[in-house]
């Protein structure tokens, strides 16, 4: 089977880590240890969160007396990329010996018309009071909005067309490879007006770019890897229960938290609804049972897995 796992941010940190290099590589072994025996029996594309990296480089950059500007975040999410990337390369040369390993610096299209540039919603980056938010704001032309009691930066959070590497993982793929790849939903692009690529200063949902590759790449499966065993249905209140196998139908007539399990839900009921195949939400430590249909939330066009026939 061709698979493609998205990894969540708590991947990488953990509540209660400080976001030094050492326990975030800690949890990079961690998560490979999970993976590997995945990749020993299925093509493996890997996809990972990056939200607590780009937080904290772009606080150091907006910080450091060296630069007269900050760096932009299609910059900061290469570096992250780059970063992350290193780590899961060599934790997966480690686990995988003799299996070829590839990490990828990706770019994803987004429409330079995309509705989410006239209405930035995504908050990046510190809190700050009201009046050092509308200092910064006028000094490096930001969107601020309140968040709670203080401010802080918004960015637009376009959505995914196309991983624009998806050719060259494909081959990669085809000859073998482990590949990660996308991290952070990959680094934000558009055409401009004479074709050609430029960044832009936004934040994609990495899951709703793994959906995106998972697709054009022909993938059997995408897995959703979080720090939660199952979708909860009414969660949090008394009646709450675990979806265990549903369909895109059903998981589209329940109400999901927009900021957290609401893009994953989104994310695996698309790919599923474009693709027939099948997707599936929960615990990075139980993704080979995962795949296997003994955990996890399964989403499938006829709540099955393996798929039984609609015929």
């Amino acid at each position: 089977m061709r698979v493609v796992v998205a990894l969540g941010g708590n991947a990488l940190v953990r509540r209660g880590d400080t976001p030094d290099a050492q326990p975030q590589r800690h949890n990079v072994d961690r998560a490979v240890r999970s993976l590997a025996p995945l990749a020993e029996k299925h093509e493996l594309i890997i996809t990972h969160g990056n939200g607590p990296q780009v937080g904290v480089l772009s606080l150091e950059s907006v910080n450091d007396p060296n630069l007269t500007r900050p760096y932009p975040l299609d910059t900061i999410g290469a570096e992250t990329q780059g970063m992350i990337g290193y780590w899961m390369l060599q934790a997966l040369q480690n686990a995988l010996p003799g299996r070829q390993v590839m990490a990828m610096i990706n770019q994803t299209l987004v429409s330079a018309v995309d509705p989410a540039f006239e209405n930035p919603t995504k908050f990046v980056g510190q809190v700050y009071d009201r009046e050092e938010a509308e200092k910064l704001a006028g000094e490096y032309g930001w969107t601020i909005r309140q968040d709670g009691e203080a401010w802080r930066r918004v960015v637009p959070s376009p959505r995914p067309q196309r991983v624009i590497e998806t050719r060259l993982i494909r081959e990669l793929v085809r000859l073998g490879t482990v590949v990660v790849c996308a991290g952070g939903g990959g680094i934000p692009v558009f055409r401009n007006d004479v074709g050609r690529l430029e960044g832009v200063e936004a934040v994609i949902d990495k899951d709703l770019t793994a959906a995106v590759l998972a697709e054009s790449m022909d993938a059997d499966a995408l897995l959703i890897l979080t720090d939660v065993p199952r979708v909860m249905r009414n969660f949090g209140a008394p009646e709450q229960e675990e979806i265990t196998h549903t369909t895109p139908h059903e998981l589209r007539a329940e109400d999901f938290p927009a900021g957290s399990m609401g893009p994953k839900v989104a994310a695996a009921s698309g790919f599923v609804e474009r693709t027939g195949d099948m997707a599936a939400i929960g615990l990075l430590d139980q993704c080979v049972e995962i795949l296997a249909g003994t955990a996890g939330t399964i989403v499938t066009p006829n709540a099955t897995w393996p798929l039984e026939s609609t015929l």
